[in-house]
C-alpha cells in the first residue's frame, strides 16, 4: 500500500500536452469548451485494443482547466481525458434559494445533454477510445450532473466518481462502480449518498476527508489534499475493494 501511495504522487508530476477545443452542438446552438489530454504511452491505443476515457466535469465557478492534477493521474493510469466546461456566459446563474433541487434542474439536465452529446461526438472521432465504458469524474456541481446522467441508465457508462457533490442523488444499481469522496465541511442532501445498507447491496462507495474543504478540491487546494484524493482514485480503479479503501 505505502509503494501504491508513493506511485499515485508521483504520478501527477507528470506533464501531458492539453488539445483546448471548442466543440459545437448544432442542434442547441451551443458551444462546448473542453480541454483533452491523451494517455501516456498512447501509441497502444487502436480501434481493436481501445483506451479507457473519462470525462471531467468542473464544480460550480471553477474553470474546467483547474483540475489537471485529475487530469495528469488519468492520463498515466491509461486513460483519455475530457475536462468540460458546462457553463457559458449566456447561461443563467445556478439558482441559490428555494427547493434546490427542483431550481437547478434545469443546469443539471443540460450538462446531462452536454455530455451525451460530447459522447456520440468525440467516439466518432477518436475510434482508438472505448466511448462505451465510460467513467464519469467531477466535482461539486459536475458531479451533481454526472449523477443526473447516470439516473438515466445509459448503457454507456461503467464508472461514476463524484468529488464532494451534494444535490443529486447517486444511481442505486450494479451497473455503474460508484465512489463518492467527501470533504468535511458542507453534508449532502437528504437521500444523496447511499446508506450502508444500499452500498453493499449495489457495491458504492463513501469515502469521507474529514479535513478536506469543499472549495479546495481543484488545482489550487493544497498538496495533502490533491494527493490524497489521487491516492482514493488509483486505488479504486485499481480495484482496491472499498473496505480497504476507506482504511488506507
Amino acid at each position: 500500500m505505502k509503494y501504491l501511495k508513493g506511485l499515485v504522487i508521483i504520478i501527477v508530476f507528470f506533464s501531458n500536452a492539453v488539445n483546448s477545443e471548442n466543440i459545437y452542438d448544432e442542434a442547441r446552438e451551443r458551444g462546448i469548451p473542453v480541454d483533452i489530454t491523451f494517455p501516456i504511452g498512447s501509441d497502444i491505443c487502436s480501434p481493436k485494443l481501445k483506451c479507457p476515457v473519462a470525462f471531467l466535469s468542473a464544480g460550480y465557478g471553477v474553470p474546467h482547466s483547474k483540475y489537471t492534477f485529475l487530469s495528469k493521474q488519468l492520463n498515466q493510469l491509461g486513460y483519455l481525458v475530457i475536462a468540460i466546461g458546462h457553463e457559458l456566459p449566456s447561461d443563467p446563474a445556478l439558482s441559490v434559494s428555494g427547493n434546490l433541487y427542483e431550481t437547478r434542474s434545469e443546469n443539471w439536465s443540460r450538462g446531462a445533454e452536454t455530455l451525451d452529446f460530447l459522447k456520440g461526438s468525440l467516439s466518432k472521432r477518436f475510434n482508438k477510445y472505448d466511448f462505451e465504458k465510460l467513467l464519469l469524474i467531477a466535482h461539486s456541481n459536475g458531479g451533481d450532473i454526472s449523477a443526473w446522467l447516470g439516473n438515466e441508465n445509459k448503457s454507456y457508462i461503467q464508472k461514476i466518481i463524484t468529488l464532494d457533490h451534494r444535490r443529486v442523488p447517486l444511481p442505486r444499481n450494479s451497473k455503474y462502480q460508484v465512489l463518492s469522496i467527501r470533504a468535511g465541511d458542507f453534508p449532502a442532501d437528504k437521500g444523496v449518498l447511499p446508506t450502508k445498507t444500499e452500498q453493499e447491496k449495489y457495491g458504492s462507495c463513501i469515502v469521507n476527508i474529514p479535513k478536506a474543504k469543499h472549495n479546495d478540491i481543484a488545482d489550487f487546494g493544497p498538496t495533502w489534499l490533491k494527493e490524497r484524493i489521487n491516492f482514493l482514485i488509483g486505488s479504486h480503479l485499481s480495484g482496491l475493494p472499498c473496505s480497504e479503501l476507506i482504511k488506507a
